[in-house]
């Protein structure tokens, strides 16, 4: 079966595409779906699930839990160490692609953090500096 949405290829009888996720069928299948689904259900009293389901995403795709990122938020955190640890899973060395983009979102924190440092560091040094050379100046 083909998407609509992307043009992916699909199983026969899948309900999203692999792909992007989209539901599949044209409106017609639909409509046959939902009429016979109308009858199954006055037959059957359990509601039908057509959610996706989490089995079928790539292992390098498999997304963390909070704790997963609240343990690498730690890891990263540690002196040196972590800066190291960063810099490698930013690097592409771990097969989880969430892990790798969450290192590189860190990494870019990391990198405004110390702009934003040394801007407020050479001014501070820069006004003192000022204010020194003003003071020798007077006298």
């Amino acid at each position: 079966m083909k998407c609509n949405n992307c043009g992916a290829e699909n199983k026969d009888g899948a309900v999203f595409c692999e792909n992007c996720g989209a539901k599949l069928g044209n409106d017609q299948q639909q409509q046959t779906q939902q009429s016979q689904a109308g009858q199954s259900n006055a037959q059957q009293s359990a509601p039908v699930n057509n959610a996706p389901t989490m089995t079928n995403i790539p292992p390098e795709y498999e997304p963390i839990s909070m704790w997963g990122y609240f343990g690498y938020e730690l890891l990263f955190s540690i002196p040196c160490v972590g800066f190291i640890v960063l810099i490698v899973f930013a690097c592409g060395a771990n097969s989880n692609k969430n892990v790798t983009n969450f290192a590189r979102s860190y990494f870019c924190f990391l990198i405004i953090v110390a702009v934003f440092l040394a801007i407020i560091i050479g001014c501070t040094v820069g006004f003192a500096g000022a204010a020194g050379l003003s003071g020798m100046l007077n006298n």
